[in-house]
C-alpha cells in the first residue's frame, strides 16, 4: 500500500486558521522589511529612489565620495536638524576625518540627529556613529566592510532560514507535483545564500551588485509564491 501524506485537506480548520494567520503576518513582515530596505539604502547616489548604484555604494564603496558623505548627501540629509551641519560633517570627511575634529564638531551632530538609529541595539545592520572608530569606518572612501558584513549576514541567515524553514513545513502540505515542490522548497535557501555571498563579491566587483538584486528578488518572489499556493490550497482549492 503506497504511504500516504498529509495535504491541507487532512488537517483540521483551527489548524488551518493557524497556518493562515501566520503566513499571512510572514507575508506583511516582509513587505515591511522590503520598505526598511528601500530607506535604508535609497539617496546614496544623491538622488532619490533606490538604484543600482546606491547598492554598489553600500557594498562596495564609491569612487568620488565615502558612504558617510554618500549618505548625508541623500537620505540622512533630512534628519540634521541644522542644514549647515552637513557641510561641517562633509568638510570634515574631506579635511581626512581626524579623531580631534571628530570629538569636537561631529560627534555632538551625529549624537544628536542619528544614533538613535545608527547604534548596534536599535539597528545592528547599519554602521554604529556611536563612536570614532565606527564613524570613520564610513567616513572613508570604500564600501561596507568585512566585519559589518559578517554581522549581518550571520543574523539575516538565522533570521531568514528559520522563516523560509516554518513557510516550507506548511507549503509541503499543497498538493502538487512532488518534483516542483522540492525544487521550490530549495530556491528561497538557495536565493537567500546567493544573496549573502553576492554581498561580499560585490564588496570587491562592482557588477555583482545585479546579482544582489536578482537574488534578493528571487528569494522575495519564491517565498511569495509559497505563501500564495498554501493559502490558496487550505481554503479554495478542492480536488476532483
Amino acid at each position: 500500500m503506497p504511504k500516504q501524506y498529509r495535504r491541507f485537506r487532512d488537517i483540521s480548520t483551527s489548524e488551518k486558521i493557524l497556518n493562515t494567520v501566520f503566513l499571512l503576518t510572514i507575508g506583511l513582515g516582509y513587505l515591511m522589511a522590503l520598505v526598511n530596505l528601500y530607506y535604508t539604502h535609497q539617496g546614496r547616489d544623491g538622488k532619490r529612489g533606490l538604484s543600482i548604484d546606491d547598492i554598489v555604494i553600500m557594498y562596495h564603496g564609491s569612487t568620488t565620495q565615502s558612504r558617510l558623505g554618500a549618505a548625508i548627501n541623500g537620505i540622512m540629509e533630512p534628519n540634521l536638524k541644522y542644514k549647515s551641519d552637513k557641510e561641517i560633517i562633509l568638510k570634515w570627511i574631506q579635511d581626512g576625518a581626524e579623531q580631534p575634529a571628530y570629538e569636537q564638531r561631529i560627534a555632538p551632530i551625529l549624537n544628536r540627529d542619528c544614533i538613535h538609529c545608527h547604534n548596534p541595539v536599535a539597528n545592528p545592520s547599519l554602521p554604529n556613529l556611536t563612536h570614532y572608530q565606527g564613524v570613520a569606518d564610513v567616513a572613508h572612501k570604500g564600501g561596507a566592510s568585512t566585519p559589518a558584513l559578517v554581522r549581518v549576514s550571520h543574523i539575516h541567515l538565522f533570521g531568514i532560514a528559520f522563516i523560509l524553514f516554518f513557510i516550507g513545513k506548511i507549503f509541503l502540505l499543497c498538493d502538487m507535483n512532488i518534483y516542483v515542490k522540492r525544487v521550490a522548497l530549495v530556491i528561497p535557501f538557495f536565493a537567500m545564500l546567493l544573496d549573502v555571498v553576492s554581498w561580499f563579491v560585490t564588496k570587491h566587483i562592482s557588477e555583482f551588485a545585479y546579482v544582489v538584486v536578482l537574488s534578493g528578488a528571487l528569494m522575495g518572489l519564491s517565498m511569495g509564491v509559497q505563501i500564495l499556493m498554501s493559502v490558496y490550497q487550505m481554503w479554495f482549492y478542492q480536488k476532483d
